[in-house]
Order: C-alpha cells, then structure tokens, then sequence
C-alpha cells in the first residue's frame, strides 16, 4: 500500500513539511509506504478551460499536474498539504488541485485522501473548508482525525511545538492505514464496488 504525501508549500521544508513528515513516520510504522510529493516554488498555472483534458485525458500544460497525475493513477491513498495565504488554500497549490482534479478525476475514484494545512495562527478552517472540496466531489473516501487537519507555527519548529497539531497528524495516518487494510480486505472478499449511474447535470437558467 502507498499513500502519496504533496508538500504545496514553496518551501520544501517548511511548516507544511513538518506536517507531513508526522504523518509519514506513522504510516511507516503502520506498514504503509509513502512518497513526497514537491510542489516547488515555481510558477504554476491555473485551468484556462480550454477543454483538451476532456478529450487527451491529461491537462495541455505538460508540468507538475501530469507528472502528479501519472504517479496517482498506481497509488492507493493521498494526503495533500498546503499553507494558508489570506484563509484559502495557497495559490499554486489551488492552481494545482484545480487542473488535477479536472484532468485526472478518475484516477481517485474511491480512493481514501486528506487534506492538512498549516498556518501561522488563523484561516485555517476556511481553507481546509476549500480543500476538502475537491475530494467530495470525486468521489473519494474522506479520511478524517480527532480534530480539524491543520498545525499552527510560523516555523517548522515551531510546528513541532503543537502538540495537538502533531496528533492529529498522527490520528489522521493511523485512519487512513485502518481504512486502506480494510479496502484491501473488501477487495480480497469479492466486495463488488457501487453501481454508478450516467451522471445528470441540471442548469438552473434554461
């Protein structure tokens, strides 16, 4: 089993690392493996809706969002992580979940994930609110914790200094090993998956 970590922070070891680097170590000793998954600090572009994902099954620009797409279709469970920029999610990494989640929705059908973000003091439950969204609506498993999926601390050492923060890290890791066993188990079982229906779009201006 392998679960995705993505670092959206332009610090590849800041307080967004600290984060995850909690949650690796306790799906390490779950026996869960993990890779990271660098956003960098290079500029990313946003969704042009230009429609090509729809028929090319990946996004027009060739960057980070196809190299991600590529490595989600084999992984089994996904933790993704951000700063808080002015209470939203930071916005290479909006840019990022945008056209991912658009190009490449099929590749986490069911699949479990999370979302964490950190924050120096507030705005975190607003752009958690914004995180989780694009999870909902693909249809993935939602794997939660003890408390909101956030740590507070300007600095990674600091981070490490809320200890609250880290458990539910912690907590977080455990439900998600739980769930992936679980999965594996229905799997082994026979369990069919649900039916799906042809999806209906309703326009409210007709």
């Amino acid at each position: 089993m392998k679960v995705l970590l993505v670092n959206g922070s332009p610090h590849p070891d800041g307080c967004t690392h600290a984060a995850l680097q909690e949650i690796a170590h306790t799906l390490a000793q779950e026996g869960v493996e993990t890779e990271l998954f660098q956003l960098g600090a290079q500029p990313l572009a946003g969704c042009t809706a230009c429609g090509h994902c729809r028929t090319a099954g990946r996004c027009v620009f060739d960057d980070r969002v196809n190299a991600f797409a590529d490595l989600a279709r084999s992984a089994d469970g996904f933790v993704f992580g951000a700063p808080v920029h002015f209470a939203g999610v930071a916005g290479a990494m909006t840019s990022f979940m945008d056209r991912l989640f658009y190009s490449a929705r099929g590749a986490f059908y069911l699949k479990p994930g999370a979302c964490i973000v950190s924050a120096r003091r507030a705005g975190t439950t607003a752009a958690l609110d914004q995180f989780i969204k694009y999870l909902t609506i693909s249809e993935m498993v939602v794997i939660t914790s003890r408390y909101w999926n956030m740590v507070h601390g300007n600095t990674p050492e600091q981070v490490r200094q809320d200890v609250e923060g880290l458990q539910v890290m912690r907590t977080l890791a455990r439900n998600m090993a739980w769930f992936l066993r679980c999965q594996d188990a229905a799997r082994q079982a026979g369990v069919p998956l649900p039916e799906r229906e042809t999806p209906i779009a309703t326009n409210f201006i007709r």
